[in-house]
């Protein structure tokens, strides 16, 4: 009787051992997506950052459409084969657009931390990259 009660105790303990396994996965996994719809709540509250900076700050030169003088630039210089249009252009990666930020380029000016924080800088960076490929499929 004592190995037949060993036996059943075994049994017991595995499957206790299992339901509390079950049970940290189910636990993991409502964690893994809580943190995955925060991260995708706050990468869409960053892209519309992005989408603002770049209203108030560089739309004036590089939006689509006559008179833009950035957009004009970069038509000229890549005759059509890049687009010209920043937010259509899938080959700018965060850091490069950073530095053309910071650093200006031909007559584009730089621009100081005081005018585009690094915050608005990674938010800008987010949502060109984020138009870029939106505009790609």
């Amino acid at each position: 009787m004592s190995l037949i009660w060993l036996s059943n105790q075994t049994r017991i303990r595995r499957r206790v051992q299992e339901c509390k396994l079950a049970m940290f996965g189910i636990f993991a996994a409502v964690c893994i997506s809580n943190v995955q719809a925060q991260d995708s709540a706050s990468t869409s509250a960053q892209i519309e950052q992005g989408e603002a900076v770049f209203e108030y700050w560089c739309a004036t030169c590089h939006s689509a459409g006559p008179g833009m003088p950035g957009t004009q630039a970069l038509q000229a210089k890549y005759s059509g084969n890049i687009p010209a249009v920043i937010t259509q252009r899938s080959d700018l990666t965060p850091e490069l657009i950073a530095f053309y930020v910071r650093n200006g380029i031909s007559v584009m000016p730089f621009f100081r931390k005081t005018e585009i924080t690094d915050s608005d800088l990674d938010a800008l960076t987010r949502y060109i990259v984020n138009s870029a490929s939106s505009s790609a499929n």
